[in-house]
């Protein structure tokens, strides 16, 4: 199993690496121009009501200080979309290991559970790749306290910014799973979660302001309303967890 998922990593990172223009050009370094395709939803949907145009054209320029930096940004940065790339097949393995000592109703739950927690890491990272990083690094790039002062931004610290957003809001996507296993071992409950809306409420909008940390209520919302609503998918994961155990008692 392990030497099998060795070898599709090394199969994907070796393409990856190949085709470093494309990643670079087209996938991380994206989200430094005006034309990236957020920023021209986002400039669609404020026209619409009339709410003029906060993005502008601006292009975010980075630096590399380091003598050996962009070659190592290559290898990490194809190591890294290698691991994103490979995770389904990687789980599916580790799946398929565990599958013969789990009774019938236990691969079938588990099976399930495997692609669930799957598709949520993915959603929280095309979120926070396409709504949040590119909120958070127009507003900081472009940020100025003085006109004498010019933002030099290494290409390194914006590879660290992106790789820390993404893999966050993937991994608190997983809050409907967590919410699982915690109702199992009986630490919440239904009636826990729901008693604290308006605490986790409250909460969820302090986090998105710091996420992104704008003027701007789209841009917070946008933010906030997809981890709500994930609170509002543990309470109901909660909920069925609750109904389907007294039948199994």
């Amino acid at each position: 199993m392990f030497i099998r998922i060795l070898l599709v990593i090394v199969v994907v990172f070796g393409f990856v690496f190949i085709k470093y223009d494309f990643l670079f050009t087209n996938i991380i370094l994206s989200p430094t121009d005006s034309d990236f395709v957020t920023y021209r939803c986002l400039k669609y949907l404020l026209a619409l009501f009339g709410l003029g145009d906060p993005v502008g054209q601006f292009q975010i320029h980075l630096i590399n200080y380091e003598l050996s930096g962009q070659f190592m940004l290559q290898i990490s940065g194809a190591f890294l979309m290698a691991g994103v790339i490979s995770l389904p097949y990687i789980i599916f393995e580790l799946w398929r290991f565990v599958r013969p000592a789990l009774f019938p109703n236990e691969s079938r739950y588990l099976g399930v559970l495997f692609f669930f927690s799957s598709f949520l890491f993915y959603l929280g990272a095309l979120v926070s790749y396409f709504i949040i990083f590119p909120l958070t690094i127009h507003f900081l790039g472009t940020y100025q306290v003085s006109d004498l002062i010019a933002n030099q931004i290494s290409v390194q610290s914006y590879f660290s910014a992106l790789i820390i957003l993404v893999l966050s809001i993937g991994l608190t996507f997983e809050m409907p799973i967590l919410a699982y296993f915690l109702s199992k071992m009986g630490v919440i409950s239904k009636g826990t979660l729901a008693a604290g809306r308006r605490y986790a409420f409250v909460i969820i909008l302090t986090l998105a302001a710091i996420i992104t940390p704008t003027t701007d209520p789209f841009t917070l919302m946008a933010v906030a309303v997809p981890l709500y609503l994930l609170y509002e998918v543990s309470i109901w994961v909660c909920k069925r967890n609750e109904e389907i155990e007294p039948e199994g008692v």
